[in-house]
């Protein structure tokens, strides 16, 4: 049989940006991370998971859990050099994919799980939130993500009853595909990338979303105040921000919550393209900006069921349980 693995992207750099020091946000160091990778471990050695592969990064969270785990998971590094950029992630889940891992553990925000979604194929992927403004990534103890991921990379269970796909929001232009994110698109109305993470929400024209979270912090949570609309519904938002019309009081930040002015918004279906409506302009993919768009461009963003497939812990768990894995 086919030696089961479990792959594993800690971002480092996860929950440090610019957002940290214009809000209240909490600040998760290192140690920590690497103290949640080795209860990840403990986890995935439970359930009888042979392998753990680590990306590669500047911090060495990877060396570090593997040296402190109280586990003896035999344990391997990525081979390539970490850039501390969005293509580390991607480039880690390519190959962990095409090593045969059966799920990938994400410690990161939403960004992270951005990255590793362009990479991971059909492989599910079990986020652990570290990030600053987080939707798709979920706060969970070490141990019991572990216990989840291991189940999903044994393949004892289907993974329809386990895991489910999720939406995307594909950037288009000049009718090519140049982006995508998870959670949400934004049309900043500055011509610059600069810091990268979006803070100031009167820089802003539009957002598209692909869930409105009620209990989330970030642009999802101003959808949220219109339509909430979780990761099952197959619907996203259009919402153009600026005044005269009604205004919604929402937490932009961690500590900062404030009124945001709508002038229109109107649910999205899947595969219907949604025009950009300010040229020239900057796109933010989950929180971050990304690229520029010229004057002339002819931009549109798309609502997909194109994201990655990710793992329900508790039917995970609960699935297990019935079929008697735990049980010796």
């Amino acid at each position: 049989m086919p030696e089961t693995i479990v792959g594993i992207i800690a971002n480092p750099a996860a929950g440090k940006d610019i957002r940290r020091i214009v809000s209240q946000g909490r600040f998760i160091s290192n140690q920590e991370k690497v103290n949640t990778l080795t209860r990840v471990m403990a986890g995935l050695e439970a359930v009888g998971v042979q392998r753990v592969v680590f990306m590669p990064d500047i911090a060495m969270l990877g060396a570090a859990a593997s040296a402190e785990a109280t586990s003896t998971i035999p344990t391997h590094i990525l081979d390539f050099t970490a850039f501390n950029e969005d293509r580390d992630s991607t480039t880690a889940a390519a190959m962990m994919t095409e090593m045969g891992a059966g799920c990938l553990v994400t410690l990161g925000g939403d960004g992270t799980n951005r990255a590793v979604a362009k990479g991971c194929g059909d492989v599910p992927l079990l986020p652990i939130s570290t990030g600053t403004n987080n939707v798709f990534p979920t706060m969970v103890e070490g141990t019991i993500a572990g216990l989840a991921a291991g189940i999903v990379a044994q393949g004892e269970i289907d993974l329809d009853t386990i895991t489910a796909p999720s939406k995307a929001l594909e950037v288009r232009v000049d009718g090519e595909f140049r982006d995508m994110a998870l959670v949400d698109v934004a049309v900043s109305k500055e011509r610059f990338v600069g810091a990268r993470a979006i803070w100031d929400i009167d820089t802003l024209h539009e957002v598209y979303l692909a869930r409105a979270e009620p209990a989330s912090i970030g642009l999802s949570s101003i959808g949220s105040r219109l339509l909430p609309l979780d990761a099952e519904d197959n619907r996203g938002l259009y919402i153009r921000l600026g005044g005269g019309g009604e205004h919604v009081s929402a937490p932009i930040a961690p500590g900062y919550i404030r009124p945001v002015g709508i002038q229109e918004w109107r649910t999205v279906e899947i595969g219907k393209p949604v025009p950009v409506g300010l040229l020239p302009s900057t796109i933010a993919l989950d929180g971050e900006r990304t690229f520029t768009l010229r004057q002339e461009a002819v931009a549109e963003v798309v609502l997909t069921m194109g994201g990655p497939r990710v793992v329900s812990i508790e039917k995970a768990l609960a699935e297990a349980s019935r079929q008697g894995l735990f049980r010796s």
